[in-house]
């Protein structure tokens, strides 16, 4: 399983040190929404310069023009981009449309979707790389919720899927059983207050 981490900062000076930080540790880099929108595609451009050999991910959460951001995004460096469940199909499939003509992937991020397994292989027939079973914040606020149904979403879609949204040291193990390929640690990294530590106890956790 690889580790990903979600930075979810707001400068791409500050992206480059937790990256600069984290990077030994992490397999995916991933350009959080918020510092998309602060700095545009400037901000992937950056980190794939600085680290050619990771994976870039840029959390576009596209909703609409599919292929035109997914390209965007492709030529800015990115080598994978994310685009909403509750987008259309038409939306998903223009991104996958270009990420074949750059050899990129596109992942579906699921966040707000009621049936995340059902959407899970709806979208994957739509030839994306995999999909993320992603509470965000409010979600995760809200009374009934569990880190477990996450989870067992995802073993139930029975397609490849990463989990965002509450990954810590202690539940990454967890995190691996349920069959994941991806684990996305954000604050649990970024917000530590030694970050590389952090990165590195996650890394230990889920072994070789």
């Amino acid at each position: 399983m690889k580790l990903q981490v979600a930075m979810d900062v707001l400068t791409v000076e500050d992206a480059l040190s937790l990256a600069r930080q984290v990077s030994p540790y992490v397999d995916i880099l991933e350009l959080g929404t918020p510092l998309i929108k602060s700095e545009g595609l400037r901000a992937i451009s950056a980190v794939k310069a600085q680290y050619p050999d990771k994976t870039v991910f840029a959390d576009l959460k596209t909703a609409d023009a599919g292929e035109l951001e997914a390209d965007m995004a492709f030529k800015a460096g990115a080598d994978l981009v994310t685009v909403l469940g509750t987008a259309g199909n038409s939306t998903i499939a223009g991104a996958v449309k270009a990420a074949r003509a750059h050899n990129k992937g596109v992942v579906v991020d699921l966040i707000g979707v009621p049936d995340k397994a059902a959407r899970a292989r709806e979208v994957r027939e739509l030839g994306v790389e995999f999909v993320e079973m992603h509470a965000g914040l409010d979600e995760q606020a809200e009374e009934g919720f569990t880190f477990k149904t996450l989870l067992d979403q995802g073993a139930e879609a029975r397609v490849p899927f990463s989990v965002a949204g509450g990954v810590k040291a202690d539940s990454i193990k967890a995190v691996q059983r349920a069959g994941a390929v991806v684990a996305v640690a954000g604050s649990s990294i970024y917000s530590a207050d030694d970050p590389a530590a952090a990165a590195k106890a996650l890394r230990a956790a889920i072994g070789d």
